[in-house]
């Protein structure tokens, strides 16, 4: 599996083609859920062959945005499937990659460890110190969009989201659990006060 190769291919794709108005869907989301992914991976105690997979199904799972951003999942699973045969990845790791990338899904639904550690890398931003700084970015998106019109609408969908959202893997549990209940009463904070 020539992972390093397509991970330079692929950002350099990204780097060029996704939509510019994509504040949060962009290279640095790509790289931040890679990070998250191995280490997430690490402490989860995932062999070397499902940690490339691992990687490599974070490298592919935003790259529908490249079409649009409905049902951009699935377009992701597909533009992985042209790539991966090419670099040396199976047909049965082909599989196993697609099924990590729809885990990212939201509502988020893993049927198994790794696409547990997937799901968890693509949300870690929530129970970590810079929650508000990407949180803003996707709020900047998704007003482009017109899916939210104020901050408070925002601070709504947010509040909604956290309070539903959980956690897979026990790694991301322990380390982001309680982060992630300390962004949340910032977010209800604020609605309080408006």
């Amino acid at each position: 599996m020539e992972y390093e190769k397509l991970n330079t291919i692929i950002l350099k794709r990204l780097k060029e083609h996704l939509p510019e108005h994509l504040s949060y869907h962009s290279v640095m989301h790509v790289k931040d859920v890679i990070d998250s992914v191995e280490k997430i991976a690490k402490s989860e105690k995932v062999n070397d062959e499902d940690l490339v997979l691992l990687k490599t199904a974070a490298l592919f799972h935003d790259t529908g945005f490249l079409y649009g951003s409905k049902e951009h999942e699935a377009k992701s699973c597909e533009i992985a499937e042209e790539y991966l045969s090419e670099y040396g990845y199976s047909q049965e790791q082909t599989e196993k990659i697609k099924g990590m990338i729809m885990a990212t899904k939201i509502p988020q639904t893993p049927y198994n460890h790794l696409e547990q550690i997937l799901a968890d890398a693509d949300l870690d931003y929530l129970g970590r110190h810079d929650f508000f700084v990407i949180g803003d970015k996707l709020f900047e998106e998704l007003s482009m969009f017109g899916i939210v019109n104020s901050e408070r609408d925002w601070n709504l969908l947010q509040e909604k989201f956290l309070e539903s959202h959980h956690y897979f893997t026990e790694t991301a549990i322990k380390s982001r659990d309680q982060k992630k209940q300390e962004n949340l009463n910032i977010i209800k904070t604020k609605l309080k006060n408006y």
